[in-house]
């Protein structure tokens, strides 16, 4: 077992009625990492989380935390604190008794709570905010308080259910940073659960990308990225062009009637696979000078680059650029061999899902 294994959830499974949420579900948590239970409505990702905070007991599997099975732990006895994204502050309190809430009822003394006070309204910069209601805060301004009530418990691990989803965009983007800033500052864990894929490719150490009770992959941002295991992920992670194509032989793909060199190996002789292609990562080139050539269809200005729709081959390819084709313009295909990312085909949709870990 990993010295830094911090928690461990081993074959959790979780049904509502007919409705399995999780599917014997294994995933392991390290020691200062911000990791992101990332995927769209219904995935499993916050079952997992409220199991994890010890809201919902799992139907099967467990929950050892810092090697000890906390998995019928009530929430006040894990040394894990959870960040909703209703704020949940108390209104009828000031900003310094709701970050002192937990502190009373842990019977703590007053000079202690005093200074727990002081240390957090600073860490989540609101000096002097302690005597305000809440009602005088912003959303954002709201939010770090309730961050900052979490952290004076000084839990190992800080449990985050989507907690900027009310923010507007730019305050979103603030607090992202702020969050990043906390986790090098405090050495916690941070678990963190998100439908926003930038949101989770801005903070993350590791994503865990969910869909339907699975994990579908397990890595590093850049990793999930660049990388997907399958059409999925690639799909669900930014833009991307997936196509069915033939793996002729190692480092040699047909995509469209065209063959293209790539740089993936074991997939086998005249296999059928999946191909995602990111759209920056199509050069448009002169028609002689591409693999296969095309006609710009379509084109939007998005301010850092153009986004245009080319068809060749029967097939309308996304592509970015910094540099403008009119629509109507003759263009050749360019794609780098390891811009192209091969996957397996998934023997059925259901099968399209696995269960693992790095």
């Amino acid at each position: 077992m990993n010295q830094d294994k911090l928690i461990d959830l081993v074959n959790i499974t979780k049904s509502y009625g007919d409705n399995i949420i999780l599917d014997d579900l294994n995933l392991y948590i390290r020691e200062n990492e911000f990791i992101t239970l990332l995927g769209p409505s219904g995935c499993g990702k916050t079952t997992t989380l409220r199991i994890l905070g010890g809201f919902e007991n799992p139907d099967k599997g467990k929950v050892i935390f810092d090697g000890k099975d906390i998995t019928n732990l009530p929430p006040n006895k894990r040394a894990l604190n959870t960040v909703f994204q209703k704020y949940a502050l108390f209104s009828h309190m000031t900003i310094a008794e709701n970050i002192a809430f937990g502190l009373k009822i842990k019977k703590k003394p007053k000079s202690y709570i005093d200074d727990k006070i002081k240390y957090a309204l600073k860490l989540v910069n609101l000096e002097g905010y302690g005597n305000r209601s809440p009602e005088s805060l912003s959303g954002g301004q709201q939010q770090r308080i309730a961050i900052a009530r979490a952290i004076v418990n000084e839990p190992k691990v800080l449990l985050l259910d989507e907690p900027l989803g009310a923010l507007d965009l730019k305050l979103r983007q603030d607090m992202q940073y702020e969050l990043i800033r906390l986790k090098n500052e405090l050495g916690i864990t941070f678990i963190y659960v998100t439908h926003d894929q930038e949101e989770a490719l801005t903070m993350s150490d590791t994503i865990v990308v969910m869909n339907q009770g699975y994990i579908q992959q397990i890595g590093t941002p850049e990793k999930i990225y660049n990388e997907p295991e399958n059409s999925f992920v690639a799909d669900f992670i930014g833009e991307s062009n997936i196509l069915s194509a033939i793996m002729i032989k190692d480092k040699l793909v047909e995509i469209l009637g065209a063959r293209f060199a790539c740089v993936d190996t074991g997939f086998g002789i005249n296999q059928p696979v999946d191909v995602v292609i990111r759209p920056e990562d199509i050069d448009l080139v002169k028609p002689e000078e591409g693999t296969i050539e095309g006609v710009v269809t379509g084109l939007i200005f998005k301010g850092v680059h153009y986004e245009m729709d080319v068809m060749a081959n029967g097939h309308e390819w996304l592509v970015h650029s910094t540099d403008m084709f009119a629509v109507g313009t003759k263009v050749g295909i360019h794609i780098d061999p390891f811009d192209i990312q091969i996957m397996h085909k998934p023997e059925s949709e259901d099968e399209e899902a696995v269960s693992f870990n790095e």
